[in-house]
């Protein structure tokens, strides 16, 4: 990344709500920052089984990407997590593949 692009970087990604309040202004007060955090690791994590990967929250602030092999990588948001995890496999990695939806919603159903 070049220094401009790296000082206009805020780090914020749009899939963070906290980077977007308005867009989840209507979300139950109950439902904060950290346990949003959560949750989406959890999904993050039934789709990346189907393709032996990993993930979990470091810090708040990154995401730590495993692979089976023990190869880690930092990533900041969900726009590099995808990006980082067909690296690692070296193979397209698509979350809206219709057959990985189907497979997830007939775990979730049993």
């Amino acid at each position: 990344m070049c220094s401009l692009c790296g000082t206009l970087d805020d780090g914020r990604h749009w899939s963070d709500a906290h980077a977007n309040p308005e867009a989840f202004a209507a979300r139950s007060r109950t439902h904060t920052w950290a346990r949003e955090r959560q949750q989406r690791t959890r999904l993050l994590n039934r789709v990346l089984a189907s393709y032996a990967l990993s993930v979990s929250d470091w810090e708040g602030k990154a995401y730590l990407l495993r692979a089976s092999t023990g190869r880690t990588e930092i990533v900041k948001n969900l726009g590099e997590l995808w990006a980082a995890a067909e690296a690692m496999l070296k193979r397209p990695c698509d979350p809206l593949d219709p057959a990985l939806l189907s497979a997830l919603a007939d775990s979730s159903s049993s």
